[in-house]
């Protein structure tokens, strides 16, 4: 089995990950030690909070350098909700806070209406489904997905307050729509792939992405995408 870094900035659920991950036979570490993180084959990072104190945690911990290092070794890594979004450029959550900056974009809060609700419910907590779209220019094409390698219009678990949006459409994998917004629920880019939902939560479509995520990876440490 690899050795998979579920990367402990003292938030986030890293137990129910750490299960998934061995619920399909990966060999997962809770770790905030940077040589240890370097030297496994795959890494996550979950997520739960609020933005501005999680990368608070990351530069207290030195785990910021430690993150870019280990995405520049081009070896599968895997954000969840938080975790997705500290990989973006900056979060409005508490007035502007920079992120990871990894991938171009921002961190928005949900508003109080849309065209189709007047009032929001925020945080989107529950049930929701993902689905994957053509993009317009063609350049990438997300239908059929191999790493999610699950039926569109599936139901994930969401708990959050803020969506991304990335600069480049072309980096979204999936989409989700609540209360009439349409939102970035899922991301691929380069080896990295970030959801909002939660696939450890959210039953045996969810266990399916981590599935297909450890399948994945080849010997190498490289996403067979």
């Amino acid at each position: 089995m690899m050795k998979i870094a579920i990367i402990d900035y003292n938030m986030g659920n890293l137990f129910s990950v750490q299960h998934a991950c061995e619920h399909v036979g990966l060999d997962p570490i809770i770790t905030q030690k940077p040589d240890e993180i370097i030297e496994c084959s795959a890494a996550i990072l979950p997520g739960v909070g609020a933005f501005a104190e999680a990368m608070n945690n990351i530069n207290r911990l030195g785990l910021s350098s430690c993150i870019k290092d280990f995405i520049a070794t081009q070896k599968p890594f895997m954000g969840i909700c938080l975790g997705l979004q500290l990989l973006f450029t900056e979060s409005e959550e508490f007035g502007n806070t920079k992120g990871l900056g990894i991938i171009d974009g921002q961190v928005l809060r949900f508003p109080n209406e849309s065209k189709v609700n007047s009032i929001i419910r925020v945080p989107q907590i529950g049930w929701n489904k993902i689905y994957r779209k053509d993009r317009i220019d063609g350049l990438k094409k997300w239908n059929n997905s191999p790493l999610l390698g699950i039926e569109n219009n599936q139901f994930m678990y969401f708990v959050h307050s803020f969506y991304v949006k990335p600069q480049d459409k072309n980096n979204e994998l999936t989409l989700t729509n609540y209360e009439g917004i349409e939102y970035c629920s899922s991301i691929l880019f380069k080896n990295i792939f970030a959801c909002q939902f939660h696939p450890e939560k959210s039953a045996i479509k969810g266990i399916e992405i981590y599935k297909n995520w450890a399948k994945k990876i080849n010997k190498t440490g490289e996403v067979n995408d």
